[in-house]
């Protein structure tokens, strides 16, 4: 999950360098959904996760 957000930060930054604000705004906004996603992934599975009997 992290993988893709990383993903996306190169791409925006890569899109920023070159002058295509939209596509770069588009690409950390996708950036930030994804890593956000993945942090609230982590928090379940943290608190749910197997427990010791």
């Amino acid at each position: 999950m992290f993988r893709w957000g990383i993903i996306f930060l190169i791409v925006a930054v890569i899109a920023a360098a070159l002058g295509f604000g939209a596509l770069a705004g588009t690409a950390a906004w996708a950036a930030k959904i994804v890593f956000v996603v993945g942090i609230v992934l982590f928090l379940v599975s943290l608190f749910t996760g197997r427990r010791r009997p």
